[in-house]
């Protein structure tokens, strides 16, 4: 304890804060001790950030050493890793995967294991291998242009796998449109099964390029190749998944908005993904007001069609429950083409909405304006005639008037509809996919037909759906 402290006040004469002191002096303590015991092994203390990387190296981390008073440096059980696994445990994200001898063949010289590497070295090194660089990734096709940004299919020279490129042109005078601000920002912070992930950020003078893993269609796409006639197993195994991702969101308060066939990715695996998070929100106020003009119109809840600017998760859910009608009868459920149309179709199915209905809704002056006629609601299972009556009930949760009756993404991952894939699913890691247990796998879609992903809809590929 003398020597430490004895450390410690020599330390704190410098120019670093005390938060900086403390935990490069614990480190410094703790290479020390395990280097007089072994000079050829590295122990890795098993405690990682949240970016993947380790909190011991980045010298950064104040949540074990507070104050100078409350330091406890405790035996921790080590494990051991060689040096070629520490090296690229420090230099890189933990989502990017290396192939072996290409750090030796750029021949960079790491600094000594002895030292821990600053956050600032690590930036550094990353550059060195070639994250940040439009050199770094081969175009190989385009795949959609929009507005703001093109989206290409490329290839990584690092790893050799397909990424999407997502190219976002900046104006001069007004920068990066706050869409891309937007996504960047959340997806760094979003690392699950279910969520695309964002593997590199490219900034030059003309244009803001976002590197995504590539997957091979979105779901309009994969309906599309089925002659839109899939699998009752396969809409299940989407519908789960699509729900395992925006729990994950809807816990850190954050909002897609933009839910939509388009805008949900899979690979030849089976494997669904949430992307395009442009439009998406973080909610850390309950009642704090945004803008309605979001949602494409198709899979909008009526309130949001009807003027609210006050929502929370659930507007989320309206989105699956259409999504999930679409899957099962292969048509979209309320193609409307204005806001009074979809209004329309809404209430011929589900029956125009009444006080008793929707409380509040008979006092709202752009209801009233429409004078929708009185449509009583309509079965379901007549529209949807391959849904079991468990999926019937789930769906009729998800599309309540009232948004806050409508069933959240946890609690409809545990509803009886999917039963049948077993409990095992549902103990899963946030990271680990469905398609890892042996009894989760994709069926044969009645409908499918081999496709090249044709073009659809006035020619425009459906993949341009990732630019907004």
């Amino acid at each position: 304890m003398k020597k430490f402290k004895r450390r410690l006040s020599l330390t704190l004469r410098g120019s670093q804060t005390i938060d900086e002191s403390l935990s490069e002096l614990a480190e410094q303590m703790t290479i020390e001790e395990n280097s007089s015991k072994d000079n050829d092994i590295v122990h890795e203390n098993l405690k990682m950030g949240s970016d993947g990387e380790s909190d011991q190296a980045s010298g950064t981390s104040s949540d074990e050493v507070q104050s100078p008073t409350g330091v406890c440096l405790r035996n921790r059980i080590h494990r051991r890793i060689s040096m070629e696994d520490l090296n690229k445990r420090l230099s890189l994200p933990a989502d990017i995967r290396i192939p072996d001898g290409y750090l030796e063949k750029l021949q960079i010289n790491s600094p000594p294991f002895d030292q821990p590497m600053s956050r600032r070295s690590r930036r550094a090194s990353l550059s060195e291998i070639g994250f940040g660089k439009m050199e770094t990734y081969i175009k190989l096709e385009k795949l959609g242009e929009g507005t703001y940004a093109t989206v290409y299919k490329g290839r990584s020279k690092l790893t050799e796998n397909l990424v999407a490129l997502k190219e976002i042109r900046l104006e001069h005078e007004e920068g990066a449109p706050c869409t891309a601000i937007r996504e960047v920002s959340l997806l760094k912070d979003l690392k699950h099964a279910n969520i695309v992930t964002l593997h590199d950020i490219v900034h030059t003078d003309k244009s803001l390029t976002l590197v995504f893993e590539y997957l091979d269609k979105d779901l309009k796409q994969y309906m599309d190749d089925c002659g839109n006639i899939m699998s009752m197993h396969n809409v299940k195994l989407f519908l789960y998944q699509i729900l395992r991702g925006l729990a994950y969101c809807h816990r850190r308060k954050v909002l897609h908005r933009d839910l939509k066939p388009q805008n949900l990715l899979i690979n030849e695996r089976g494997e669904l993904k949430l992307a395009d998070f442009g439009l998406a929100r973080a909610k850390s106020v309950p009642t704090k007001t945004y803008s309605n003009e979001v949602v494409t119109l198709w899979y909008r809840p009526p309130d949001v069609l009807l003027g609210s600017s006050e929502y929370s998760t659930q507007i989320d859910m309206w989105g699956v429950g259409c999504i999930f009608f679409e899957m099962a009868s292969g048509r979209p459920l309320f193609p409307g083409s204005t806001v009074e149309d979809e209004l329309h179709l809404i209430f011929r199915l589900l029956g125009t909405p009444s006080q008793e209905t929707w409380p509040g809704i008979t006092s709202s002056d752009e209801f009233r304006n429409y004078n929708f006629p009185k449509y009583k609601p309509q079965p379901l299972i007549n529209h949807a005639p391959r849904l079991d009556s468990e999926g019937i009930e789930l769906i009729v949760r998800f599309l309540q008037y009232e948004s806050k009756k409508r069933i959240s993404a946890e609690e409809a991952m545990k509803h009886a509809y999917f039963r049948s894939l077993g409990t095992r699913i549902h103990a899963l890691p946030e990271s680990v996919s469905i398609f890892t247990l042996k009894e989760i796998q994709l069926q044969k879609d009645p409908g499918f037909r081999n496709s090249t992903y044709p073009e659809t809809g006035h020619g425009k590929n459906r993949r341009q759906s990732m630019l907004f």
